[in-house]
This record gives structure tokens, C-alpha cells and sequence, in this order.
């Protein structure tokens, strides 16, 4: 069984999600921004600036028999569904496809332009996971095999959940420090669970923001925002009579 569920997953990774992401994405990979162009190369091994990531998959490692540690398996994940689930509670809302079309539907194509984000900047760069390099198991050994040859700089898991946190907290400010936390949160699962070094998901939040930014110059996403804003309100307003 985890020998086919390894092969799905790794079809998933190399087919399904660059065609889907293209599909769907607010934008073509030439109008997303080239991180190359206005971010470092990740630390070498001899650099100064390894000790701080090493350190922090050292950290990652005393926690993962913790509750903390638990969560961060949990955040392996990185489907549509596990979103909804885990931004609902600091949403203040439950996000589904079913209580909020409209939020839905600017989540889903966000996801496809955040892959289609992380796809373009790990191209850029090939740089060996953390678990790899160390020669280590994790606590997730079902998704080892699909990602070791993958480039761990920038952290696509982050560049996704990051996204996504931005978005619903400008859809509901009120609630904005839960859902960053959240969002942080998630980042944060993939040093602690060794898929990523700390500047894998520090650099992908700076990629994700400039993404963010450069979304609401594009008239598409600004318009379904909008829906998306004013679906919450309508949830919020019939909720509080």
C-alpha cells in the first residue's frame, strides 16, 4: 500500500500539478515574479549563514515527538481540503466549497498560482534537502522518495500556505494575527519535520509577498477578491443578526 501510494503521489508531483497550476493560475509563469532576479542562492555548507539553518533542523528534530511536532506531520499535506481545514477556525468561517463558493473559488486558482510560483523558483535552483543531506529519515518516510531529488530552496509548502494566509487576512483584517500565525505555522512544519532548512521557508515567504503584491495588478484576481470580500461580509452580517 505505501509503495502505491508513493507512486501517486510522485505522478501527482511530476504531471498532474504544473498542468493543473498552468491551467488555473491568475497569472503566466512570464507575469510571476523571477525570484532569481531580486533573491540570494541559498547558503552553502561552507557559508556562514548554514549554521543558522543547521541549527534550526537541529531545533526541528527535538520536536517532533511533541504536539508540535504532530501538527507538523499533519501540515505534510497540501491539498485544497487541508487548507479549508486548517484556516477555518482562524478564518472565523468555515471555508468549503459548499458555505463559500466565492472564497472557494479565489483559493483554488491562488493555490494554482502559488504552485506555479514555487515550480518557477525551484528551477532556479537545486538545492539538497535537509533530510538528504544528513542522510536522515523524517517523520513523513511516505513522501521521502518523491521529493529527494526535488529542489528544497524555496519551500513550495510555505510559498502555498503563506499565499494563502495573506489573502484571508486581507479578506477578514479582524482576524488577521490568527490566520498569519497559522500561516506561519505551517512553514515552520516543514523544518521541523527536515524537508526543509529555515531559509528554504524564510525566502519563500519573501516570494510569496512579492507574489501577493504583483496579484492585485491583475484586473482577474481583483474581481474575484472582491466576491470574496463581500461573501464574507454577507456571512458575517447574517451571522451577527
Amino acid at each position: 500500500m505505501k509503495k502505491i501510494y508513493a507512486i501517486l503521489f510522485i505522478f501527482s508531483i511530476l504531471f498532474a500539478t504544473p498542468c493543473y497550476a498552468k491551467a488555473h493560475s491568475f497569472l503566466t509563469e512570464d507575469e510571476i515574479p523571477t525570484a532569481s532576479e531580486f533573491l540570494p542562492l541559498p547558503p552553502k555548507t561552507t557559508d556562514a549563514a548554514f549554521y543558522n539553518d543547521w541549527y534550526r533542523y537541529e531545533w526541528g528534530k527535538t520536536m517532533r515527538d511533541t504536539e508540535r511536532g504532530k501538527q507538523a506531520i499533519e501540515d505534510a499535506a497540501h491539498s485544497l481540503e487541508y487548507f479549508y481545514k486548517i484556516y477555518s477556525e482562524p478564518f472565523g468561517l468555515t471555508i468549503s466549497k459548499e458555505n463559500t463558493p466565492e472564497i472557494s473559488a479565489l483559493l483554488k486558482r491562488l493555490l494554482a498560482t502559488t504552485r506555479l510560483c514555487k515550480d518557477k523558483a525551484k528551477s532556479q535552483y537545486m538545492r539538497i534537502r535537509p533530510f538528504v543531506q544528513f542522510g536522515e529519515s523524517t517523520p513523513v518516510p511516505q513522501d521521502e522518495e518523491a521529493l529527494k531529488n526535488n529542489s528544497s530552496y524555496p519551500s513550495g509548502h510555505t510559498t502555498m500556505g503563506w499565499g494563502i494566509a495573506l489573502v484571508l487576512a486581507e479578506i477578514n483584517p479582524q482576524r488577521q494575527n490568527e490566520i498569519l500565525k497559522r500561516g506561519f505555522e505551517y512553514g515552520e512544519s516543514r523544518v521541523i519535520v527536515g524537508f526543509h532548512y529555515q531559509s528554504d521557508v524564510d525566502h519563500a515567504r519573501l516570494i510569496t509577498s512579492a507574489l501577493v503584491n504583483r496579484l492585485h495588478a491583475n484586473d482577474d484576481f481583483m474581481e474575484q477578491l472582491q466576491r470574496a470580500k463581500d461573501e464574507f461580509l454577507r456571512k458575517k452580517s447574517s451571522a451577527e443578526m
